[in-house]
């Protein structure tokens, strides 16, 4: 006997294990609001839905009640006459009952079918809504967010959600259905009997609760333990975090950390496993004493001729279908809550404001626009409160301490065609300015101008059109080379792949490798080395043919020979475009069109490299400390950043490209 079925018990088990901690949690109105309307595209299935849940619940008490009519037309209640046709009714009343099996049985399948169509769209749509939202934050979102706890966002609480509307809806109106019908219909037909039955069903009820408050300690443990199993493999598992482990010699240590952990969610399994037994045998227990109970004095009634058989019958089987929903719906405040909470952490991600909006007037970027302006630029990140969410960094309180400006009053200009590079001491504001001109962030006062327009007014798109980027550390995908590559531009040709390879100087690799451009790069690449990784980032920014490119230390982590073949790459990067490069080293400054010195978030120099290293001052003690190993700043090779004389203990990540 299982009362309430294997659904019920699923469900009664699943809200037992959320437990007080959702219990006690307060949603509002608003988020109420908000959960309807994206039920609203699905009123429809929901109704049909319902009614499905409604169907199967009468079904289920009419079968207990036709099986009364068996038992009554193959034992007279007293007094009632004998059917003199009773092998023809008894077949009927079976034929009824098989009929309302198939029934059921179709039901089932729609309700199943509804079900289905409804949680997965809601899926689609939160998952997606989720997952555009996301994109559109702004870059300190991700350097804060946890990445696992984001992903927990878009895997778990969407599925959370989705139960609100599939099994939380389902068995609460199924479960009021049935508890209403079933007690009705008992109380019809032996009241003194209905009432008795329910006297066990305190010892059902408060063990269920004490039990459901321990399950729910031992699962938030588990939780907790899995998130960090998980947290440790994604870091381990990871080509950056397996190669650290080797190369301490760490692999026995992280196993055996990992196993203790493992070994824990082990023993938690166990110890739900037993209790959820311990439940499900007890609910058993005192459901089938009830039954006991009903088929006792129920048939003392019969014998004593107070009522017939049959309803003795009838009022056991309905007594399994009246226990089950009771136990539910005591329930029923934990599963709602526990999906609206799901719901609740959700909307906590689409209420994050991005930073960058584009404006309902936005306008194009004029074609090919290469000039760039910066205009008494101020820029200050934003705090911690305006980006994040406490929760997203396992934190409690987020930081709403305004930090002080990244940029003071930066106004320069880069004409069509010039290359500027921004030299300055790490700190001073460098990969910031790159990062307004690509609109990663907008400029707190002061204006950015591309092509003589405001960024803030300009298309997201025509932006990104207009300017491509190149960093120290290129990311790819872990896909094939040319999906890379078709990431800057989606109906290039494979000819016009080979063509952007051949400039970028990686082409003779890629063909030489099995299988050409359907070479799969590795997790960030890493199949690839830095030079290779860097002539691909390359390649595909010439696939994108930007008007404007930006630098950001292209090659501040390559050898003397990768730098080679990458700095001839970006020879024809550069050609004809306008060019904003921060690199690390200083050899080739002097071939820019204007130096711009940049320090504690001023330009406190500006000009070429030979009247900077006349004017003395910051750029020159640069440019010594960085070629004092050499003695000959004019030979072109690189050297390691040292301590400047001039300034000890000063660090050098400064701007600078090689042109050929």
């Amino acid at each position: 006997m299982h009362p309430g079925g294997a659904g019920g018990m699923e469900q009664l088990m699943r809200s037992m294990r959320r437990g007080q901690s959702v219990e006690d949690r307060k949603i509002g109105r608003q988020t109420a609001k908000r959960i309807l309307g994206f039920a609203r595209p699905y009123r429809k299935e929901i109704t049909v839905f319902l009614l499905t849940v409604v169907l199967g619940a009468v079904m289920g008490v009419a079968t207990p009640l036709l099986a009364k009519d068996v038992v009554n037309v193959i034992a007279p209640p007293p007094g009632a006459a004998p059917d003199p046709d009773a092998a023809a009714t008894v077949i009927r009343i079976a034929l009824y009952i098989a009929a309302l099996a198939v029934l059921s049985a179709l039901l089932s399948l729609a309700e199943r079918y509804y079900s289905a169509r409804i949680g997965e769209g809601l899926i689609y749509d939160l998952r997606t809504r989720v997952y555009d939202h996301v994109q559109r934050l702004p870059v300190q979102f991700f350097t804060r967010a946890q990445t696992g706890a984001l992903v927990s966002r878009l895997n778990n609480d969407v599925l959370g959600a989705q139960r609100a509307f599939t099994s939380t809806l389902s068995g609460v109106v199924g479960n009021i259905i049935q508890l209403v019908l079933t007690a009705a219909v008992m109380f019809t037909l032996s009241w003194q009997i209905t009432v008795l039955s329910l006297v066990l069903l305190p010892l059902f009820i408060l063990p269920a609760r004490r039990v459901g408050n321990r399950l729910a300690e031992i699962t938030k443990e588990s939780y907790e333990l899995n998130a960090r199993m998980q947290a440790t493999m994604t870091e381990r598992f990871g080509v950056a975090g397996a190669l650290l482990v080797k190369l301490f010699a760490r692999p026995e240590v992280e196993a055996d950390r990992f196993a203790r952990r493992a070994g824990r969610v082990r023993d938690i399994g166990v110890e739900s496993a037993m209790f959820s037994r311990i439940f499900f045998a007890a609910m058993m227990l005192v459901a089938s004493l009830a039954q006991a109970l009903v088929y006792g004095l129920g048939g003392w009634y019969a014998v004593k001729g107070q009522i017939g058989a049959g309803t003795v019958v009838a009022l056991a089987l309905l007594l399994v279908r009246l226990y089950g929903p009771i136990t539910a719906l005591s329930n029923v405040r934990v599963d709602v809550m526990g999906a609206l909470v799901s719901f609740d952490r959700v909307f906590e991600i689409l209420d994050l404001a991005p930073a960058i909006a584009e404006k309902p007037d936005a306008v194009d970027l004029p074609p090919r626009a290469s000039r760039v302006e910066f205009r008494d630029v101020v820029f200050r990140y934003p705090t911690a409160s305006e980006v994040s969410l406490a929760s997203l960094e396992d934190v409690a309180v987020l930081d709403r301490v305004a930090t002080e400006p990244v940029l003071r009053g930066v106004s320069f200009t880069v004409e069509p065609g010039q290359l500027v590079a921004l030299v300055g001491p790490s700190g001073a504001g460098k990969s910031t300015t790159s990062m307004l001109v690509s609109r990663m962030y907008d400029a707190t006062s002061g204006a950015v101008l591309v092509g003589g327009v405001d960024v803030r007014d300009a298309t997201a798109q025509s932006l990104r059109d207009t300017i491509g980027v190149v960093t120290q550390d290129a990311h790819l995908f872990h896909e094939t080379i040319a999906e890379n590559l078709r990431y800057a531009r989606p109906e290039a040709t494979d000819d016009e792949l080979w063509a952007a390879l051949r400039a970028a100087q990686i082409e003779t690799l890629v063909r030489n490798t099995p299988d050409g451009l359907d070479t799969v790069v590795g997790e960030r690449g890493y199949r690839f080395s830095g030079g290779e990784k860097q002539r691909i980032a390359i390649a595909r920014l010439l696939l994108k043919a930007p008007s404007i490119v930006i630098l950001d230390e292209a090659t501040a982590h390559l050898d003397s020979e990768s730098e080679a073949a990458v700095q001839q790459a970006l020879t024809t990067a550069l050609t004809g475009r306008t060019s904003l490069v921060i690199a690390h080293r200083l050899s080739t400054v002097r071939e820019a069109d204007q130096i711009l010195v940049l320090d504690g978030g001023r330009i406190v120099q500006r000009g070429t490299h030979e009247q900077l290293l006349a004017e003395g001052g910051l750029y020159a003690d640069l440019y010594r400390t960085q070629f004092a190993a050499t003695g000959s700043p004019r030979t072109g090779e690189q050297s390691a950043v040292t301590d400047s004389p001039v300034q000890p203990g000063l660090q050098v990540d400064s701007a600078a490209v090689a042109l050929g």
